[in-house]
């Protein structure tokens, strides 16, 4: 579960940084909070912002309501819980997400994703994950060329990366994947809200990477990770969440922007990754595709995180890089 600090006290410059500060906490709270009742009030307390205010403030940022946003993480999550914990009835799964009975479960479902949660379950979410890859697909050719654009203004001097050489992994070959115990940890992270595999997501780094260079947190190096908050064969490609993240203690404190989070500590199926950035969406998707569906293992109830270690570089030539793809999974 996720940890908030004490930010109560601190002062609210009104900022827009502030603002998507205060909102991601929001997001961060509802997440891990789906059970509990969520209405505007609480939700206000939890972003230190009076409900009359903070509802308009976060519609005009987020392009959903509250109540919206709430609704529709506890069908995504209900969704995955459907097909990941197939022995568990769908009542008790809709009461563990926040659904006061199957009849308003039932009806939130079909609403969002056209289907009842059984037909869900006999194969219905095929067709809407197929629909959501063929988006991503789509954005992430048409955004080939700003990514290259992007990386290379990231190795020519806007980021701190070291330099070294990668050996691309070739297409085909069969991920090599080794069942790791990852620790616990603190990190400090700045937040994208958009499609995977977007331009946008390297920019951000290049951003982060300013940012932590400015805080000292990079001499020594420390390790830091990428967080796909959603998962995107339910959520549409505008709304995904992915989080730039580098390890921090606890005496920091966030500020602006930045925000801190705890990355749940536990059993993950780990796959080196050799690419771009423009490839790493579809390495996760062949990792889904192929490897996990071979195993008896099923994915857990957390985000997939990727790991860049203290000794990662990017290649001068390729732009490639290298890290660990970790998947939470149980069984």
């Amino acid at each position: 579960m996720r940890r908030f600090g004490a930010v109560a006290t601190r002062r609210f410059s009104g900022s827009r940084s502030d603002y998507v500060a205060r909102i991601n906490r929001v997001f961060d709270y509802i997440d891990a909070h789906l059970a509990d009742p969520l209405d505007l009030a609480k939700l206000a307390a939890v972003a230190y912002v009076s409900p009359w205010h903070f509802h308009r403030v976060f519609q005009a940022l987020t392009g959903e309501t509250l109540a919206n946003r709430v609704r529709r993480r506890r069908v995504e999550v209900a969704a995955t819980r459907l097909l990941s914990e197939p022995p568990a009835p769908a009542l008790a799964i809709a009461l563990d997400v926040g659904f006061g009975s199957a009849e308003v479960f039932t009806r939130a479902f079909r609403a969002h994703f056209g289907v009842t949660p059984t037909a869900w379950r006999r194969g219905a979410h095929r067709q809407w994950a197929g629909r959501h890859v063929a988006q991503l697909r789509k954005i992430r050719q048409a955004n080939r060329k700003r990514n290259q654009a992007a990386a290379t203004a990231f190795d020519l001097g806007l980021g701190g990366w070291p330099l070294g050489h990668h050996p691309r992994t070739r297409r085909g070959k069969p991920m090599d994947v080794e069942i790791k115990n990852l620790p616990e940890a603190r990190v400090a992270y700045m937040r994208y809200v958009g499609p995977y595999g977007s331009s946008a997501i390297t920019e951000m780094w290049q951003r982060f990477d300013g940012w932590c260079q400015a805080q000292g947190l990079m001499s020594p190096r420390r390790r830091m990770w990428g967080i796909s908050q959603d998962n995107p064969k339910l959520t549409a490609p505008d709304k995904l969440r992915y989080d730039a993240c580098v390890e921090v203690d606890d005496s920091f404190k966030p500020s602006g922007e930045i925000g801190v989070q705890t990355i749940r500590g536990g059993r993950y199926a780990c796959a080196k990754f050799i690419g771009t950035a423009a490839e790493i969406s579809e390495a996760w998707m062949r990792f889904m595709r192929e490897w996990l569906p071979r195993t008896k293992l099923q994915c857990d109830d957390a985000p997939a995180l990727e790991l860049y270690d203290t000794d990662f570089t990017i290649d001068p030539k390729t732009y490639a890089f290298s890290c660990l793809l970790c998947m939470p999974v149980k069984g």
